[in-house]
């Protein structure tokens, strides 16, 4: 199987700090697909983009066998203002790689490179460099966009970094890795006046403050405790002034979960608390609860062969992981279809070097692991 030397991972490392210096949000992946093009045009592969807005696919066709593949890599950021001050910190205010998708895509196109230098593999890989992960939309829209139509795959890869596991360790999960993950809104509109006769107004960050702790309630109250649910509140705005009762407040939050029959419970219940809690308080909700998530799980041919590609990477390898309550729309390239999800390790992580954290930083060491287990998936998926 295929090891990587060091002036790959080099030359990905170079990559990889070119991305994580020009981040670019969800939909909004302009420079990033450029620079993808321009390292794939240098490499000598084909490759078309602005499949589903700003996606692109790379095919590498080796005669001598009718099999496909597909490798995919997340190439957006997140609206996050970077805290690091290293050389290839964000120029661009308010964007940041939180997530280490910077190092996605470089393991991506170091993978391409790999792959043009091998001989010892027939059959089609196509590399799959999606735009907005981080909102839901690119896979959907890379689907929409005739995307398996255009780039035919018997099976589909993907990895994510993940901080706290050993550096290059590979987890493979055993059962579902990511939630289905949903977003919601809701906008509590009452009736403004001047904060010192609240008695002539209507209140909506009150009623917002009881509807938070409403909430907060519904998992410990309404889902049985062996499930597992997350609820969260993670924003909420209103007022302007410190002497006016505002007209609106808004909060927003998200919904995670595994089972489809819990999900709409919630979602059922989640509106009768935001539809009492506002009549208790004389405003009105105008609200909007997304429930289109897609739970990530493994097909067991796909697990298997993840692990045998750690492993003949010399790669150490876990099974023994528990899934995670964050998403990823990768779920819906490989719906109906056969693919696995797997996590490399990206080493120790203190408390502010998480994903989503303005101090995280992906690890470039992680990309020789990364790379050789993307290579050795695909060719082992071709010889299957």
């Amino acid at each position: 199987m295929t090891m990587i030397d060091a002036s790959l991972v080099e030359r990905a490392a170079g990559w990889r700090r070119h991305l994580h210096a020009h981040p670019e949000l969800s939909g909004q992946e302009t420079t990033t697909a450029s620079f993808v093009s321009e390292q794939l045009s240098a490499l000598g592969i084909e490759h078309e983009t602005g499949i589903g807005n700003h996606g692109i696919v790379a095919t590498i066709r080796r005669p001598g066998s009718n099999r496909s593949v597909g490798l995919r890599a997340d190439m957006d950021a997140l609206p996050i203002n970077e805290a690091n001050t290293f050389q290839h910190a964000s120029r661009n205010p308010g964007v940041m790689h939180a997530c280490g998708h910077d190092g996605h895509t470089a393991a991506l196109l170091g993978t391409a490179a790999s792959l043009m230098a091998d001989d010892s593999w027939n059959g089609t890989i196509n590399l799959v460099f999606q735009p907005a992960e981080e909102n839901g939309q690119g896979a959907k829209a890379m689907i929409a966009d005739g995307l398996f139509q255009r780039f035919p795959m018997e099976r589909l890869f993907a990895w994510h970094n993940w901080p706290d596991l050993p550096a290059g360790k590979v987890a493979v999960h055993t059962r579902p890795s990511m939630a289905a993950g949903g977003d919601w809104r809701v906008k509590l509109i009452g009736l403004a006046g001047h904060a010192a006769m609240p008695h002539l107004t209507r209140d909506p960050i009150n009623a917002a403050a009881h509807l938070i702790v409403a909430l907060n309630t519904i998992v410990s109250r309404n889902v049985d405790p062996l499930e597992t649910v997350a609820l969260t509140v993670s924003m909420i705005q209103g007022g302007t002034v410190s002497n006016q009762t505002p007209e609106t407040a808004t909060i927003i939050g998200t919904l995670r979960t595994f089972d489809a029959e819990i999900r709409k419970a919630i979602i059922a219940r989640m509106s009768e608390v935001i539809e009492g809690t506002a009549a208790a308080w004389g405003v009105k909700a105008d609200y909007e609860i997304n429930s289109t998530g897609q739970v990530m799980a493994d097909t067991p041919a796909e697990a298997a062969l993840s692990v045998a590609a750690a492993e003949a990477a010399g790669l150490p390898v876990t099974r023994d992981i528990r899934p995670a309550m964050g998403g990823d729309d990768f779920a819906f390239l490989v719906e109906g279809r056969a693919g696995a999800y797997v996590l490399i390790g990206n080493g120790p992580a203190a408390g502010d070097g998480k994903l989503h954290n303005e101090r995280y930083e992906f690890n470039d060491e992680i990309l020789g692991p990364a790379i050789s287990w993307l290579t050795n998936v695909a060719k082992l998926a071709l010889r299957e």
